[in-house]
């Protein structure tokens, strides 16, 4: 897995556009309206990108309590991984930084932060590489090439 994350317009849809070869991708994103794919068994394509997982995250703390959106999304993880190691294929997960900055005054704000910095640090466990974006410039905090 190849998580992309950096602040909101700062360039992630386009360097992923730039960087990888997305013509023959499924590009699921929370933006437009896709739902979380708790599984991609039934994707053929060789690369997804899942786009927007703040978003997704929300979605779930409006659903369940903090603990309970944790898990959800690490059952994700693990079918995602097994997904992309068992096929030999590519996942790209972006997500926008929301976790920096003036913390919110309403609940329901605070706890959908709170569940997407947790989100973001499993992702980033259990990804083979990590991106940032800033201003359309990538640092790579975590691992190398990926082919």
């Amino acid at each position: 897995m190849h998580f992309i994350t950096g602040g909101a317009f700062n360039g992630k849809r386009s360097w992923v556009k730039n960087n990888f070869n997305i013509m023959n991708s499924n590009w699921l994103s929370a933006y437009e309206g896709h739902p979380l794919p708790v599984e991609l068994d039934d994707i053929t394509a060789d690369l997804i990108v899942l786009e927007g997982i703040e978003i997704w995250i929300k979605g779930l703390t409006e659903e369940h309590d903090a603990a309970q959106c944790r898990v959800i999304w690490n059952r994700c993880l693990t079918h995602w991984e097994r997904w992309e190691k068992t096929k030999n294929h590519q996942l790209i997960l972006i997500g926008t930084d929301m976790t920096k900055g003036i913390v919110p005054i309403e609940k329901e704000n605070r706890i959908w932060r709170d569940v997407t910095g947790w989100a973001f640090q499993d992702l980033a466990a259990k990804a083979d590489k990590v991106d940032v974006i800033w201003y359309g410039i990538n640092q790579t905090i975590k691992g190398g090439m990926i082919v």
